[in-house]
């Protein structure tokens, strides 16, 4: 990395004198009030031209900002591009498959925002990614938050620093409950945050094991409801290729709703770890509750992602503005 060192330290002192003058780390929702006060009307502005060109938009914007606070906080390291020297964030197997579209809409958001001289190279990309995510679940008919803004983007991008940090579609409440107390979030949260799994696809790879080698006395996972364990293997025949998207969920996959734990009940999660949710009695007290209560469940989502995306908060000592979302600078 200390290639990067001179960079570094450049970028943090024109950061600073470039940058509202704050002395703490401390989130705040008008952070950028003085320098670009339109900030969240600009984003929401691409993020609702994005979404009417692909509804991939929403789904991807979502698992962009999980994979990235996950990884090193929300810092838009997942952003940055491999070079022959460093194996970047993006490239490591897990995030292989994170579309494109939210990538695009950030770059787009920061190019809107670039094109206002007040803002130009003031806001993160850390905070460009956080407001497009509220913008996305809004989008899909979502509750709406207040976004707490005041991240900079992170200075180290390595494909190693994702191994074992990000949740596997095969993990129990126990690997979970772990993975999300490791920044801070309880197993409520996690449950909140696993919701977002009622938006977008998966891919037919993932869900093999369930639905045709799950162990030596099932074929098929026997958590799994029936009919339904049918149609995925209608969706995903043995020898097709296991990049073949499937929605994950079954009944409103385009829609923002608590209709995800209502499948759980039906032994619909298309995933492990989805489904353990409601089959492991400390978790399926919150399931039943959200399945009845979409108010309840939108309130603990926004308090989840909240409390998310102050994971691994980088300051003007330990990170920059970038000028290129994809390239450290």
């Amino acid at each position: 990395m200390a290639r990067f060192g001179l960079v570094i330290v450049v970028a943090l002192s024109l950061t600073i004198s470039m940058f509202p003058d704050t002395t703490t780390a401390q989130l705040k929702t008008n952070f950028y009030g003085k320098v670009c006060p339109n900030v969240e009307q600009i984003v929401r502005t691409v993020v609702q031209q994005k979404v009417k060109q692909t509804f991939v938009t929403i789904p991807a914007t979502l698992r962009l900002f999980f994979h990235d606070c996950f990884v090193n906080g929300c810092d838009a390291s997942v952003m940055i591009q491999s070079t022959p020297k460093n194996k970047a964030e993006k490239d490591h197997p897990d995030n292989i498959s994170l579309a494109g579209d939210g990538f695009d809409v950030v770059i787009k958001a920061k190019k809107a925002l670039d094109a206002i001289p007040s803002c130009r190279n003031k806001i993160s990309c850390a905070d460009i990614l956080t407001l497009a995510t509220r913008d996305v679940v809004v989008a899909a008919g979502g509750p709406s938050y207040p976004v707490e803004l005041g991240r900079f983007d992170g200075l180290v991008s390595t494909a190693a620093s994702v191994t074992g940090n990000l949740p596997g579609p095969n993990d129990k409440v126990t690997e979970l409950n772990k993975l999300f107390a490791k920044n801070k979030l309880t197993q409520e949260d996690m449950i909140a945050l696993s919701a977002a799994h009622t938006l977008g696809f998966a891919h037919c790879g993932k869900v093999f094991n369930r639905i045709y080698n799950f162990n030596r006395t099932h074929s098929v996972d026997p958590t799994l409801n029936k009919a339904y364990a049918k149609e995925l293997q209608a969706a995903c025949p043995k020898k097709v290729d296991p990049r073949i998207a499937i929605n994950m969920d079954p009944t409103t996959p385009r829609k923002f709703d608590n209709l995800y734990f209502k499948n759980l009940q039906q032994g619909k999660g298309l995933f492990t770890s989805d489904q353990v949710l409601f089959t492991d009695g400390r978790s399926r007290p919150t399931v039943n509750a959200w399945a009845k209560n979409s108010v309840a469940f939108n309130k603990a989502f926004v308090t989840a992602m909240t409390k998310l995306g102050r994971v691994g908060v980088k300051t003007r000592r330990n990170g920059n503005i970038r000028r290129d979302c994809g390239v450290f600078n």
